[in-house]
């Protein structure tokens, strides 16, 4: 299956679910229907698999949804329109020391001065990276994510592979994603949950001192947001 199918039944999939909760009688915000059972909603049944599947199909025949439309949609959350909020944080942070000072004190009351809040976000916890310390995050158990701030969740985020092996083996997990750490560089994995989600802060790369925040934003990418990339100077 490719990567724009599988996101786009994806997006489907959560629309199903929330309406399957409405139509049961209990109509529950999107917090409660991801996680009113922790973590429970790590894998589909395959009814609703199939479910989704039909729904698309029939969308499709008559001719209510246009495949690469939706495609678009799902691709401007997870790398355009998400991202970006989380990038005018990092940026914001870079350049005004006392946001910063907020931000790692009270992440959501910090992300949400930027108007940047909702579901998926209501407890962020900001991890600065240093020179001395690379921090990165994962769901261990599901595929918890900040939306607000770094739109929809890639797939390689949600993957069992990723997941498992960011405890088991991390340094081999960011090696794959092109970083390398030297070894006296501490590594800290962060697993978010039902409850908090993370945020990484990346170090600031040398050369950028006489850049704008506008400029700034446009160079911190989704992945070091994550942790699992460093951002270099343009």
């Amino acid at each position: 299956m490719s990567k724009d199918k599988a996101g786009r039944r994806e997006f489907i999939q959560n629309a199903t679910l929330g309406a399957a909760a409405i139509v049961g009688g209990t109509q529950v915000s999107n917090e409660e229907t991801l996680h009113a059972h922790p973590h429970e909603h790590q894998v589909v049944p395959d009814d609703i698999a199939l479910r989704v599947r039909a729904l698309e199909s029939v969308l499709v025949d008559k001719q209510m949804i246009v495949p690469a439309d939706l495609d678009e949609v799902v691709d401007a959350y997870e790398n355009r329109i998400g991202p970006r909020n989380g990038a005018q944080v990092v940026a914001r942070a870079w350049t005004d020391p006392e946001y910063k000072t907020r931000l790692l004190e009270d992440g959501a009351a910090a992300i949400a001065e930027l108007g940047f809040a909702g579901a998926q976000g209501e407890h962020m916890v900001v991890i600065e990276n240093t020179p001395d310390v690379h921090n990165f995050v994962v769901c261990t158990l599901c595929s918890c994510y900040p939306w607000p701030t770094l739109g929809l969740p890639p797939v390689w985020y949600k993957s069992s592979a990723y997941r498992s092996r960011a405890v088991i083996e991390p340094r081999a997990v960011l090696s794959e994603f092109g970083t390398e750490l030297n070894d006296e560089v501490e590594v800290r994995v962060w697993d978010s949950t039902a409850e908090t989600r993370y945020l990484i802060l990346p170090e600031r790369p040398a050369g950028t001192e006489n850049m704008t925040e506008e400029e700034l934003a446009a160079i911190v990418t989704r992945d070091s947001m994550i942790g699992v990339t460093k951002i270099s100077a343009p």
